[in-house]
């Protein structure tokens, strides 16, 4: 049987194989990304754990967000409505502190503590992407937190 030749950009199985035993670059070790956390007052204060939003790469990824009350630190709002409208201020307040804006939001992912909830979100929704809504995607909360019927992560140009 003929050998096959390997042209100069591909990569062999024995190359493949060792590059994935390299262990993989973080920011940290140096993938030249830099990065910015933003923290603004205006919205909610999140837990020691992890930032309001982190820009990088020209994007700004704001993490899931309640629809607490930034001057009080509680939930803010009985219903579904009342709480997707402070979610969204909350990440409004945000992307204004990293420079960024509703309108350039790419894509959000939707937390919902009940599915029933959907419409009712999806009401207040509209009213502020009346056209040219970012992608969405939904998922239920795995955990129960009292009072809290929605939570709203979105990824936007910066």
């Amino acid at each position: 049987m003929a050998q096959q030749r390997i042209a100069p950009n591909e990569e062999t199985a024995v190359q493949f194989c060792i590059r994935l035993r390299q262990p993989p670059r973080t920011i940290a070790q140096g993938n030249n990304v830099p990065r910015q956390i933003v923290f603004t007052s205006k919205a909610a204060k999140p837990p020691p754990a992890y930032s309001q939003a982190v820009k990088a790469a020209g994007l700004v990824f704001v993490s899931g967000t309640a629809p607490t009350d930034p001057a009080t630190g509680a939930i803010k709002g009985a219903t579904i409505q009342e709480q997707t409208r402070q979610c969204l201020t909350n990440i409004q307040a945000i992307l204004e502190e990293a420079g960024s804006s509703l309108d350039k939001i790419a894509s959000v992912t939707v937390v919902l503590a009940e599915e029933d909830d959907f419409a009712g979100m999806n009401e207040e929704w509209l009213k502020w992407f009346p056209a040219n809504p970012p992608a969405r995607q939904g998922a239920k909360l795995p955990a129960r937190i009292p009072g809290l019927k929605v939570s709203i992560a979105a990824i936007a140009e910066a």
